[in-house]
């Protein structure tokens, strides 16, 4: 599974280990991504939607519908 969130697009970041000594080796940041079932009332289903905590958040503000509507507007199949 990819780290990527569906609403906000939100990837993994790349950088760097330090050791003690400074020896550099690289890494990465994933986003914390949760899947979360939702009630889409306008299709009468249920939709699971791959989504980093602020995506959550943001479903929670604007609704599921607006937040459905902008992951379609991206160009993600739901």
């Amino acid at each position: 599974m990819s780290a990527h969130c569906m609403l906000t697009g939100t990837k993994p970041g790349f950088g760097n280990r330090v050791s003690h000594s400074h020896r550099r080796t690289s890494r990465r940041f994933d986003p914390n991504i949760q899947t979360k079932r939702y009630w889409l009332p306008s299709e009468n289903r249920h939709v699971r939607l791959r989504l980093s905590t602020k995506g959550i958040r943001t479903v929670d503000s604007i609704g599921v519908e607006a937040a459905v509507a902008r992951i379609r507007a991206r160009g993600v199949r739901i």
